[in-house]
């Protein structure tokens, strides 16, 4: 809808200005014709090319009232104001005729347009140009100057005050207007990215503080529980909530509200849930080997979560109680969109008839399930010492907004 709008005001503006420059040069040519044949006393077919000129861009203006096609209307309007302005200069003094200018105006017409037709006249003018240079010099037609020599100062003053008028107050006034809309279209879509930008961090914002909240109400839950099993169940939930409730700061806090540097996602998270369920004085090493890489929200939500759960399976069944450990966190970038993720710890591991269909870990399910929804796989490596996954995922595109008809 939006797009139809903005080509019917094109189409209005080409109109305007199409109809605006016909009539103006209709009748300042009937004013050329009145000059030449009485003041100026030019009764050749001079003058009367003048008058051809005006009725016939008239009746090609009356015309497109009735067919309303356009590109008709101006291709005959662009073809007789050449013919006529190409006649006129041969007729006055060739490259030395002070009309000569009047084709310039062509070219700016024909930009005006559309830019193909203002390319196809500047080579047609250019070439027509250097033909009026070459008449005379290299080759005659053998065209005699119409306009009588004592009244070739007057022709020329109202030559150039022709091409000053129409370029001034016709194509000079209405691309000044077209610059001033362009320029204030362009204020107003800045503010409104500006504002679209705050209402999107104050929502990134809101979501962060509400979900902080949910995090603090399962730590409230959990401390009236006594049940470890239960405890542990409330602690993975409050850890999954603050693993989203990062993201949506990272963007909060960034000028670019679609992406986030996730090196410094991953290590944040990683450094939190160490101390979440190690204490302070922890003896897990992180060793993390992650690039300058920025993912969206779509993206980064979901590895966030599957990297939450790997590294939360490696500090509660890996790396056991106080005993020393490492986890290591990889991510290389293989094409524009697809990534690959490494991550384990070097703990004891588990069995390796264990997976996922026959395992009862929440965790578990979750990674593999997450893997997918990244569109990508995820394959166990047994090469190193204790549990490590290999992640190979896409990153997701955001999704568009349904539109409302």
């Amino acid at each position: 809808m939006k797009k139809n709008y903005i080509d019917q005001e094109r189409y209005r503006d080409k109109e305007s200005l199409l109809l605006k420059a016909t009539t103006f040069t209709s009748v300042l040519s009937i004013v050329f014709f009145l000059i030449c044949f009485f003041l100026l006393k030019i009764h050749s077919v001079f003058s009367y090319i003048f008058l051809f000129y005006a009725l016939f861009s008239l009746a090609n203006t009356y015309a497109y009232k009735t067919h309303k096609n356009l590109s008709l209307t101006y291709n005959i309007a662009s073809i007789t104001s050449l013919i006529s302005t190409v006649a006129i200069t041969l007729m006055s003094g060739g490259i030395q005729s002070p009309f000569i200018f009047t084709l310039g105006l062509l070219v700016l017409a024909g930009y005006a347009t559309t830019r193909t037709y203002g390319k196809t006249y500047l080579f047609v003018i250019s070439i027509l140009t250097i033909l009026f240079f070459a008449q005379g010099r290299y080759f005659s037609l053998n065209i005699p100057n119409h306009v009588p020599e004592n009244a070739r100062d007057i022709f020329a003053m109202l030559s150039v005050l022709f091409t000053i008028y129409l370029l001034g107050g016709i194509f000079g006034k209405d691309l000044m207007i077209v610059h001033h809309k362009l320029y204030k279209s362009k204020r107003e879509m800045e503010a409104r990215s500006e504002e679209k930008d705050t209402l999107l961090k104050e929502v990134h914002h809101r979501v962060k503080n509400n979900l902080q909240t949910v995090s603090s109400l399962l730590s409230l839950q959990g401390r009236s529980i006594s049940d470890p099993r239960t405890k542990s169940i409330l602690k993975s939930s409050q850890n999954r909530v603050i693993s989203m409730a990062m993201v949506h700061e990272m963007l909060y806090m960034r000028e670019d509200l679609s992406k986030i540097q996730y090196k410094t996602y991953v290590r944040e998270l990683s450094e939190y849930l160490v101390k979440s369920l190690k204490g302070a004085n922890n003896k897990v090493t992180l060793n993390i080997d992650i690039p300058d890489i920025e993912l969206g929200i779509d993206t980064a939500i979901p590895l966030g979560l599957l990297i939450n759960e790997a590294i939360t399976n490696s500090l509660k069944y890996g790396i056991k109680d106080d005993h020393e450990g490492e986890i290591h966190i990889s991510i290389d970038q293989e094409d524009e969109h697809c990534y690959v993720l490494e991550i384990g710890d070097n703990g004891s591991g588990y069995a390796e008839t264990l997976n996922v269909k026959n395992s009862g870990s929440l965790g578990l399910k979750l990674i593999h399930n997450l893997a997918r929804q990244l569109k990508g796989t995820i394959t166990r490596d047994p090469s190193k010492k204790g549990t490590n996954y290999i992640v190979k995922f896409r990153e997701i595109e955001p999704q568009p907004f349904p539109s409302v008809a």
